[in-house]
C-alpha cells in the first residue's frame, strides 16, 4: 500500500489515496500505522476517497482506531495533496467529511500550496449537540471537577467536540495526568478533546491540546476554532478579527466571525511518500483492538 506522510504544523496523519488503494478495516490499519516503532508512527489515518456530493471525501481515524468526525489539520493537508499530486487543478475546493461539507480556499505560487484557507462552518454551541451531559442552553466557563481540582469550563463542537480551560500557563501543565481526566469525563458521552490556553493578548492565544484517541499532539485545527471561539465568548478576543494562535507544532489564525462561521488559515506540508507491505499489515490486525 502506498502512503504519503504529511503534517499541518506539527499534527501528523498518514494519507492514502483511495482513488488508487483500498484500505479494509481502515481502523485496524490506523493502530498498525500508527505504532511509533512498529509502523510508521503517526497521530493516525487520513483516507482520500472520491464523493457523489463534493470534490472529494475525507475519512479520519486516531491513533487508537476510533473514527474522528473531523480534523481542521487534515482538511489543510488534503487540500495540498490532491493539488500538488495532481487530482485536481481548482484551488477551491470542497470536501466532504463526517461533520458536514468544508470549503477550502488554496494559496497556490507557481503549483505549490503555501496556505490553506477553510471554512469551518458554524460552531455547535448547544450542549446536547456537541455532546455535553447538561441541561444549560451554553456551557461557558462552567466549573468542572478534575484531577483534583475545579476547572472553569468552555464546551464547543466543531464538528468533533472540545473542552477549551483559559490557565495561567500552559508549560507547566502536566497534560499525561490531567487529559485522560478531561477525556474520560462522565460529562462528555463521546470523550472530549481539551485545550488548555493561555491568553497572551487580546489578538494572540497559546494552546496545548489533548486529543481523544491520540493524546497531546503538537496541532488540532478544529481545537484552535474552537479555543477562538471561546476567547470570544468569554469577552476576551474579538469577533470578525485574526485571532492568532501559537500551538506547540506552529501557527494558525482563526476568525470567529459575526454570522457564528470560523475561518481557519495555515499551512500544510508533505513529509514522505512511502509503501508499506500488504503482509504486514494484514498480519499485524491480526492482533488489533480497536477503541470505538
Amino acid at each position: 500500500m502506498k502512503f504519503t506522510k504529511m503534517h499541518g504544523i506539527g499534527n501528523d496523519y498518514i494519507y492514502v489515496n483511495c482513488f488508487e488503494e483500498k484500505v479494509s478495516e481502515p481502523e485496524k490499519v490506523s493502530v498498525v500505522l500508527s505504532d511509533v516503532r512498529k509502523g510508521i508512527g503517526s497521530d493516525g489515518l487520513v483516507l482520500i476517497m472520491p464523493s457523489d456530493k463534493a470534490d472529494f471525501r475525507m475519512r479520519i481515524f486516531n491513533a487508537d482506531g476510533s473514527e474522528a468526525m473531523m480534523c481542521g489539520n487534515a482538511t489543510r493537508c488534503i487540500g495540498k495533496y490532491v493539488y500538488e499530486k495532481g487530482l485536481t487543478d481548482k484551488e477551491d475546493i470542497t470536501l466532504e467529511t463526517n461533520s458536514g461539507i468544508k470549503y477550502l480556499h488554496l494559496t497556490a505560487v507557481n503549483g505549490i500550496v503555501e496556505a490553506v484557507t477553510v471554512d469551518m462552518g458554524k460552531a455547535v454551541l448547544v450542549p446536547k449537540d456537541i455532546p455535553v451531559n447538561s441541561d444549560l442552553d451554553r456551557f461557558i466557563s462552567q466549573p468542572v471537577e478534575a484531577d483534583g481540582r475545579t476547572w472553569s469550563v468552555t464546551c464547543v463542537s466543531m464538528g468533533n467536540p472540545h473542552a477549551v480551560i483559559f490557565v495561567g500557563d500552559t508549560d507547566s501543565l502536566d497534560l499525561e495526568k490531567t487529559g485522560p481526566e478531561f477525556e474520560n469525563h462522565q460529562l462528555f458521552p463521546n470523550r472530549i478533546n481539551t485545550e488548555f490556553i493561555q491568553v497572551i493578548d487580546s489578538r494572540t492565544l497559546k494552546m496545548r491540546v489533548w486529543e481523544r484517541g491520540s493524546g497531546e499532539t503538537h496541532a488540532c485545527g478544529t481545537g484552535a476554532c474552537a479555543s477562538a471561539v471561546a476567547a470570544v465568548l468569554n469577552g476576551i478576543c474579538p469577533r470578525d478579527e485574526e485571532i492568532l494562535i501559537h500551538l506547540r507544532g506552529g501557527d494558525l489564525t482563526i476568525t470567529y466571525r459575526s454570522d457564528e462561521t470560523v475561518i481557519m488559515k495555515g499551512p500544510a506540508e508533505f513529509i514522505c511518500d512511502g509503501e508499506v507491505k500488504d503482509e504486514y499489515i494484514e498480519k499485524a490486525k491480526e492482533n488489533v483492538v480497536c477503541r470505538s
